[in-house]
């Protein structure tokens, strides 16, 4: 089995450590991100933040601590140059505005223009699924993944009623919350989402660009043809996977150009079954990349079921909904020791 065991001490574990996994993400934060300069800018937006210091780099721009003056809250900051396109950062603040009051949809605080810069400034989160995976070794237990898999098929499904595709599902893309929302599994970076549209609206559903990261992309993506629900679910099954492993078996391939690694990680795609994908994996998991690899356009997705698949195979294991995920328990014997020495 792929997955790290779960230890019964888990159940002794305050779950007060969850406000200690926001600083995760700092930690693990590369050293190497690359800094702008903010020129004009300086220190303060819009007279409402302050510019602390850089945390990571998104989809597009660069993200900051910052705090709001008034309330002395912390906040993320998106910097974008105004000089670059700027109809991504647009359009990822108008939905978030249209999802705005969702669970595991960041709070926008304020977007605007300050100088030479496009700024959002959004809720504080906590470490992306790609830290937390390094953090823990990377390989998730099967409690801890089955947790997600909840949370993150209830977020596409939100997503999706309000009529949106996300387009770029990967673990970069979760992010758990801060404080006491640790617990929670948010969705962000919705520089590439686009309106979910009526086979009708279009001549034909082929001939579609590229988009989104090919190691998580949906076949359909790989193929040119118009995303619909299915793709995010698809990608969110790559996730999973890649989650429980560590790795997907399309990834390492060596080519001279993007293109050409894309078509190779496109072919592997194709060529492996689910059963060969998820091999070592339970069954469900089979299941559900059989079940969203067979939807078409118009097909609507079950999510109840896809997320009663995973809660059966939660209650079959005998897990239980104690929100104990793998780095809490990690965070706690770092900051308390282990409880055979605690006992002592």
């Amino acid at each position: 089995m792929p997955f790290r065991d779960v230890t019964e001490s888990e159940k002794d574990i305050s779950l007060a450590s969850r406000g200690q996994v926001t600083h995760i993400a700092w930690e693990l934060a590369s050293n190497n991100t690359p800094t702008i300069t903010l020129g004009k800018i300086e220190d303060e937006v819009n007279d409402q933040f302050r510019i602390d210091e850089k945390i990571g780099k998104g989809g597009f721009g660069l993200v900051y601590l910052g705090t709001e003056l008034k309330t002395g809250r912390q906040v993320a900051l998106k910097l974008m140059s105004a000089r670059e396109d700027t109809r991504m950062i647009k359009d990822e603040a108008g939905i978030y505005a249209a999802l705005a009051g969702g669970v595991g949809i960041p709070e926008v605080f304020w977007f605007g223009e300050e100088t030479d810069f496009f700024v959002l400034a959004h809720e504080l989160l906590g470490p992306t699924l790609e830290d937390l995976l390094n953090y823990c070794g990377r390989r998730f237990s099967l409690k801890t993944l089955l947790l997600l898999a909840d949370q993150a098929i209830a977020r596409l499904a939100y997503i999706h009623r309000k009529g949106y595709l996300h387009r770029d599902i990967k673990p970069d893309n979760f992010l758990m919350g801060a404080g006491v929302k640790g617990n929670i599994l948010y969705t962000i970076d919705f520089g590439l989402s686009r309106e979910r549209y009526e086979r009708d609206r279009f001549r034909s559903l082929e001939g579609r660009s590229f988009g989104g990261t090919a190691r998580y992309a949906s076949i359909n993506n790989h193929n040119g043809l118009e995303q619909s629900w299915c793709d995010d679910l698809e990608s969110l099954g790559y996730v999973l996977i890649y989650c429980a492993n560590g790795w997907l078996p399309w990834q390492g391939f060596k080519t001279d150009s993007d293109k050409q690694k894309n078509e190779k990680i496109k072919e592997k795609k194709m060529a492996i079954s689910a059963a060969e994908l998820c091999e070592g994996l339970p069954l469900e998991f089979v299941q559900y990349i059989d079940h969203v690899r067979g939807l078409e356009y118009d097909d609507k997705p079950d999510y109840g079921h896809l997320r009663r698949l995973f809660a059966g195979l939660f209650k079959e294991r005998g897990f239980k909904h104690d929100n104990v995920y793998d780095w809490t328990e990690k965070l706690f014997y770092e900051h308390h020791g282990s409880k055979t020495q605690d006992d002592t």
